[in-house]
């Protein structure tokens, strides 16, 4: 452009940009207080050409998506904000390093699930991590841990799922071996065996739950700390009878076995609300 030029309307530069008019309307402030444009009602006039210096930095190590999701589910999961607080985008956008877009996709995403609610006038509300929505999760868990383990039984000899239990059975072993010294890497372990049985089922609709269940069940290994070590050792027992009995393809003790561990983790996790109060 040249100087004097008038700049177009807000919703054509945010067509050509492809982004949002609000995106639009920050820069166009940004412009009008390095007085490279004069900003009178809807007019946008060029006063002078842009130097190296009016450029923003680049923002180095922003979060990728799913970091963003673990600090958020970090935050809820540790009680910082209560049920029902309303939530402020452009200071959780500064304090999880990431676009107010990215964060307004995020919160959508969670609606889905009921974390969320977008309020009638605008903005978010956290309905909170509740006991109520911990027994829902849990049930649906059952529901789909049950359905990926009978998939799995079904499966042939040659499918690479065998191998991944050999070894995580192998992996259990050693960590129950010298638990006393490296109980805080159960939790870990503990999300990887999740995966790999889940990640027999190819299931779109049920890709977005997953992730919520993983985020809560596995990260809340990492935040109770109370009896982590008892807790750890029964629950690598539970595992490796589970996976035993998936091993020698004994569809009723598999179920059995499965229902016994989800069922104490779901104890497990109303255990801690409780002990946070949150009951």
């Amino acid at each position: 452009m040249d100087v004097g030029d008038q700049l177009p309307a807000e919703t054509v530069l945010a067509d050509k940009m492809d982004v949002s008019r609000t995106i639009v309307r920050n820069a166009l402030q940004k412009l009008d207080t390095d007085n490279l444009i004069q900003w009178e009602g809807r007019n946008k006039t060029l006063i002078r050409k842009p130097l190296a210096e009016h450029r923003l930095e680049q923002a180095e190590n922003t979060l990728s998506t799913e970091q963003m999701e673990q600090k958020f589910f970090e935050w809820i999961l540790r009680f910082d904000v209560p049920a029902g607080t309303s939530l402020n985008v452009a200071q959780l956008s500064r304090k999880f390093g990431v676009p107010v877009h990215v964060l307004q996709e995020f919160l959508a995403g969670l609606s889905r699930l009921g974390l969320v609610e977008r309020r009638p006038r605008g903005g978010w509300s956290l309905l909170g991590f509740t006991s109520e929505f911990a027994v829902e999760l849990s049930e649906f868990r059952m529901v789909l841990e049950l359905n990926a383990v009978r998939q799995l039984l079904t499966l042939p000899p040659e499918h690479e799922i065998w191998q991944k239990l050999e070894a995580l059975k192998q992996e259990h072993e050693e960590l129950k071996g010298g638990l006393e010294e490296r109980y805080h890497d159960f939790s870990l372990l503990d999300e990887k065996f999740h995966a790999a049985i889940n990640s027999v089922v190819k299931n779109r609709f049920v890709l977005e739950a997953q992730k919520l269940i993983k985020l809560i069940f596995h990260y809340h290994y990492m935040w109770d700390k109370r009896d982590e070590l008892e807790r750890n050792a029964a629950a690598i027992d539970e595992h490796l009878e589970w996976i035993n009995a998936m091993l020698a393809r004994d569809k009723a003790k598999s179920e059995a076995a499965a229902l016994k561990h989800l069922r104490r983790s779901k104890e497990t996790l109303l255990q801690s609300l409780r002990g946070h109060k949150f009951a």
